[in-house]
């Protein structure tokens, strides 16, 4: 799934590695999160009845200038068969006009790790449980296995493939208190000169899209993506008129 309220991750590590270009992230991460199609805007998401297909034209016509429309598609839970659905965007939506910010921890360079990475020959998909899902899973493909050791612990971490990209969902003991109570996401970056390293730059661990619109619908962190000791690095909560987000 398509993250357009996150920057790009840089090409290599180097492209990564100092205070001032996270910095840059940082301001380019507010650019999208309130842009009239950012994770802010998000005032709706509508699945339509079983055999219905979307028609985004006709569904914006007699909405407001503010209000854009989208498409979307998902697999169904229990006939495995496609559900098609509209997501409203509104550049004026109650959320966009409360927003401040999002809390960060402070830049810390030793939360910049790298880890060894075993791709996997095929498709392999994983199950990973979604917020709106009511237990359910959704398998999603896992290319590799991510090892990191971490405060003497090693860990077998999974990152889905999200349009090329591996995505790590991780969770701490920060969540629910300091960070998002449903876990973080986190995109991991191959190093320039070895295709079996990967680096994890904790510093741009980030809310995700259900932090800011409960019209999403996030996996959460598996078992093996649950760190033992708090990830201080990365966002924390968006503030909504001084007060952190509830969803």
């Amino acid at each position: 799934m398509p993250h357009p309220a996150v920057p790009a991750p840089p090409a290599s590590a180097s492209a990564s590695g100092s205070a001032t270009e996270w910095d840059s992230w940082r301001a380019e991460r507010r650019r999208a999160l309130t842009s009239p199609t950012g994770n802010l805007a998000l005032v709706e998401t509508r699945w339509l009845p079983a055999g219905e297909r979307p028609d985004a034209e006709a569904t914006r016509a007699g909405q407001p200038d503010t209000v854009t429309v989208t498409t979307l598609t998902r697999t169904d839970l229990v006939t495995g068969e496609p559900e098609y659905g509209l997501r409203f965007w509104d550049s004026a939506s109650p959320a966009l006009l409360r927003f401040e910010g999002t809390e960060a921890f402070p830049y810390d360079p030793a939360w910049v790790l790298e880890a060894s990475y075993t791709p996997v020959p095929g498709a392999r998909q994983t199950p990973f449980e979604h917020i709106r899902d009511n237990g359910g899973t959704r398998d999603l493909v896992v290319p590799g296995d991510i090892v990191l050791t971490l405060d003497g612990h090693t860990y077998t971490l999974s990152a889905f493939d999200d349009d090329g990209t591996l995505l790590l969902v991780f969770g701490d003991p920060t969540n629910g208190s300091t960070t998002y109570g449903a876990g973080r996401f986190l995109f991991v970056r191959r190093t320039a000169d070895d295709d079996r390293r990967v680096v994890l730059d904790f510093n741009r661990a980030f809310v995700p899209p259900c932090g800011f619109s409960d019209q999403y619908n996030c996996p959460m962190p598996p078992r093996q993506n649950r760190f033992h000791l708090p990830v201080e690095a990365g966002e924390k909560l968006p503030l909504f008129g001084g007060l952190p987000a509830q969803h």
